[in-house]
């Protein structure tokens, strides 16, 4: 029997849950994270108010404090490569902040240096086929004023030579399997591992979060992306198509993990495959730094809402932390939360690009809120929420025919991802605690 402690150091709040190796939640505390001073301020204040319940035995955390991690992805061509890219970072819990295609312009890479990225994702080519633009890639970036690291997941026949440029100035780079071997094969494990690496050992450091190196020694990923691990647990668990909706201050994301069925991947046909796993991020769609971004949005995608929400909406984006006073402010933050959850899931739902085919959502079993705004709603206010997601029939999307609703109330999806692999049965059971009593969907899965 061991004492494990799950941290999420977050924009806005860091998280903890302790978890007994044997009996399962143990106890969950939150703090504002403490960016002004040092992350691990806040930490500590979390360790004293757990300590009642005993040692830690083990620490394991994520990070998406200081932006998380702001990805650039440079491909070959718009509709396959990049596309390709993009998906994989979003994937790999990233912030995808700018995507840019062809071979690099002047303009190209004074933009790319704007976009301010942590890691670029540099991609290009099949296996063995067109290599030139790859490798004018590489020789721009080499050259370009541009601290940050380059991740390479292109063309795997001429990554010797990219990588041969990027060491001749010195650029720090990580190689990865191709993200696209072949068209219509999506390779994305690879580069996920790669990002990951990437991310622990040269951006959160990089941040400055922390003075002492404790910090980045804690972190094992970025909170997307252990998030997303989560949800491939639970949905392992469950044995049915699970779908996230993460409705965040800053952001929402959206997470599935689907069975490929039939001839599926009858979906090979698509220029890029589709990502089972996959994460979409809308950072347009935020409870506080975006609220006004919600209301054009559903404005856009002829969402109703109530007329007093364009005036919350910018009372809440003039000030983040600003919380509802009363009935009627409560009522409109979940009306904000229902307008963000309905386009966010549409457009997790909606073919990718052009060639790609809408995501399969109609089987999904399990549809899990989350979020603040969930988390504090009564049950009423979460079903007004999520019901009118799974009721979304205007939206051009399937929606799913027989979804159970649950919220993840504890905010345990991504503890589950970081005891994924050190603790696989402990993740089994802390994701059973996020459905409650829902069954197995399959029988002698549990």
């Amino acid at each position: 029997m061991s004492r494990l402690l799950c941290v999420d150091f977050g924009s806005t709040f860091t998280k903890a849950a302790l978890v007994d190796s044997s009996d399962g939640l143990v106890a969950t505390a939150a703090t504002p994270t403490t960016i002004g001073t040092d992350v691990l301020d806040g930490y500590r204040l979390l360790r004293e108010q757990l300590a009642s319940h005993g040692q830690v035995d083990e620490v394991l955390a994520c990070s998406s404090a200081g932006g998380g991690l702001r990805l650039a992805v440079v491909g070959y061509e718009r509709e396959v490569t990049a596309q390709a890219g993009h998906r994989v970072g979003l994937s790999a819990g990233a912030r995808v902040c700018h995507v840019t295609s062809g071979p690099l312009t002047g303009a190209d890479v004074a933009a790319l240096r704007a976009a301010r990225p942590d890691l670029v994702l540099l991609v290009g080519g099949t296996d063995g086929g067109n290599a030139d633009v790859l490798l004018h890639n590489a020789g721009r970036i080499a050259r370009a004023r541009l601290g940050a690291p380059v991740v390479v997941a292109g063309n795997a026949k001429a990554q010797a030579e990219v990588a041969a440029l990027l060491e001749s100035t010195g650029r720090r780079y990580e190689r990865a399997d191709n993200v696209l071997p072949r068209i219509g094969v999506i390779a994305p494990e690879g580069a996920r591992a790669a990002i990951r690496r990437a991310f622990l050992e040269h951006v959160i450091g990089g941040k400055g979060l922390s003075r002492g190196p404790e910090f980045a020694g804690m972190v094992q990923a970025p909170t997307p992306d252990a998030v997303l691990y989560g949800v491939e647990v639970l949905a392992q668990h469950l044995g049915g198509d699970v779908l996230v909706v993460d409705i965040g201050g800053a952001t929402t994301d959206v997470y599935s993990a689907l069975r490929p069925q039939g001839e599926d991947a009858g979906l090979a046909k698509d220029v890029v495959a589709p990502l089972w796993q996959s994460r979409t991020v809308e950072a347009d769609l935020g409870m506080r730094w975006n609220a006004e971004g919600v209301v054009e949005a559903a404005h856009r995608e002829h969402v109703a809402v109530p007329g007093a929400l364009a005036a919350y909406a910018a009372t809440v984006a003039r000030d983040p932390s600003h919380l509802p006073v009363d009935a009627t402010e409560r009522a409109l933050d979940l009306d904000l939360a229902r307008a963000a959850a309905l386009v966010a899931v549409r457009r997790h739902a909606r073919p990718a690009g052009p060639g790609s085919s809408p995501r399969p959502l109609a089987d999904v079993r399990v549809v899990v809120g989350s979020g603040g705004v969930l988390r504090h709603a009564d049950e009423q206010g979460r079903a007004d929420v999520l019901g009118a997601v799974v009721a979304d029939h205007a939206g051009g999307w399937r929606v799913p025919r027989d979804a159970t609703v649950v919220t993840d109330a504890a905010y345990l999806l991504f503890a589950v991802g970081l005891l994924r692999e050190a603790h696989p049965e402990v993740a089994v059971a802390l994701a059973r605690a996020v459905v409650g009593d829902q069954p197995a969907l399959v029988p002698g899965l549990r």
